[in-house]
Parts: structure tokens; C-alpha cells; sequence
């Protein structure tokens, strides 16, 4: 308890600073370059702060003149400052609309480039989804979880459909990210934050244009069996 809230005391300030940083560059900085590279100082800065050392493997795999669609696992609340501290290459998020509904903070996420998903309208998340397939088309890259939440017990849930819509809308070749090491760092509904090692996996990208929206369950099988897999390797020991 006494580490956690020592992370929160040196976060905390920081976090405010920053935020209110990025909202005012979104204003001014229409691309949302500078704004992510803010937010990037500040997640490099949280996990320095709460001593999680990140490894990168797999980079070669991609290359920085494409854009893709990265799909990653999502194990605890550190997958984000993870994501946004050491993935080599820029992202925008797909995101649950909720935390766009977040005064002031929402519309500089808006204005940074990042797409929501109402869930509940499946009207409104469908135009959400063309929307992320137009800007991936014009060379932006987005992150997904596909799983929609946090894992409640360390293991990998089931897939939502959204993210294989928008890839077969896209074209965009998918990107299986495997993040591990987060789990023990600060599960799901816990506050209490651990020192730890984070090693972020990237997989070959996984080509979609052979799919359709009548064959995207057969491509969700076979991302989600590349990100199990690998998953259960790193549980073992075995990266």
C-alpha cells in the first residue's frame, strides 16, 4: 500500500500537468503528432516511476511506411502506458465511447485522431468502424483490444466482432500484439501497483483482403489462436 501511494503521489501531478498539456496542444496542433508524443512522455514516465522494465521483440515484423491494425490482449490498467510508452510506432485508439464522454478530456481525444465505439448503437458503431476504415486507408494506424475489457482472471477472453469489420472494410492487415506481464503488475479492480517486467511480442501481420464480412469469424479465429498461443508460451517461460 505504502509503494502505491508514493506512484500516486509522483503520478499524480504529473498526470495533471500533462493532461491539461495535451488538451491545450489539441487545440493548436491539429495532426495530434505532439499531443501523443506528450502522452507518451508521460506513460514512459508513470512506469519509471513504478519501476516496470519493457522489453520490445518483434519489431522488425512490421514496417513504418504501412499502416495497421495492432490487436493486442488486455491483461490490467499498465497495458495503456505500456502501449503508449514503448510500441514502436504511432497508433490512435479505438475506444469505448464512454471515455470520450469525459468533459474537456473527450474532445481533445477527438480532435487527437482517436476513434469511439458506442457499443450499445450498433448504427452509430458501425459509422464509427467506416470512419477508422477511411482514416486507416489515408495511412493512420489504430490499436485495438479485442477482448472490450480488461481479462477478470489473467487469461484471455473471447473477441468482439468490431475490430474484424473494420478490418475487412479496411483492408489493413492485423498485427497481433501479445503483452506479458502486466497481470501480476495490477489486475483488474485492484489499486495496489507492483514493480515488475513487461514484454511486448509483435506478430507477422496476418493479410485480411482474402476476407470478407461472411468468412471475419474465420479471420478472428485465427488472430485470436496467434495471440493465445503466443500468450501461453510467455506464461511458460518459453519467449
Amino acid at each position: 500500500m505504502i509503494r502505491t501511494l508514493i506512484i500516486a503521489i509522483f503520478t499524480l501531478p504529473a498526470t495533471i500537468f500533462l493532461s491539461s498539456l495535451t488538451i491545450l496542444v489539441s487545440l493548436i496542433n491539429r495532426n495530434g503528432d505532439l499531443a501523443y508524443n506528450i502522452t507518451k512522455t508521460w506513460a514512459k514516465f508513470v512506469l519509471a516511476v513504478s519501476r516496470i522494465k519493457v522489453t520490445v521483440q518483434g519489431s522488425h515484423n512490421i514496417r513504418p511506411d504501412r499502416s495497421y491494425i495492432y490487436m493486442s490482449n488486455h491483461q490490467s490498467n499498465f497495458d495503456i502506458p505500456v502501449a503508449l510508452a514503448y510500441f514502436p510506432f504511432k497508433f490512435r485508439w479505438v475506444a469505448k465511447t464512454e471515455l470520450f464522454k469525459i468533459p474537456i478530456f473527450g474532445n481533445a481525444m477527438h480532435r487527437i485522431g482517436h476513434i469511439s465505439i458506442d457499443r450499445s448503437n450498433r448504427r452509430a458503431a458501425f459509422k464509427s468502424l467506416k470512419k477508422a476504415a477511411r482514416n486507416i486507408q489515408e495511412g493512420v494506424s489504430v490499436l485495438i483490444y479485442p477482448e472490450g475489457t480488461r481479462s477478470k482472471d489473467g487469461n484471455i477472453g473471447p473477441f468482439k466482432n468490431g475490430g474484424f469489420v473494420l478490418a475487412v472494410e479496411s483492408g489493413a492487415s492485423i498485427v497481433p500484439v501479445i503483452i506479458h506481464g502486466t497481470w501480476p503488475i495490477m489486475s483488474k479492480d485492484k489499486i495496489l501497483v507492483k514493480s515488475g517486467n513487461v514484454t511486448i511480442e509483435i506478430q507477422k501481420p496476418i493479410e485480411t483482403k482474402n476476407y470478407n464480412r461472411k468468412t471475419r469469424d474465420d479471420l478472428l479465429k485465427k488472430v485470436r489462436n496467434v495471440i493465445c498461443e503466443s500468450f501461453e508460451k510467455g506464461k511458460r517461460g518459453k519467449l
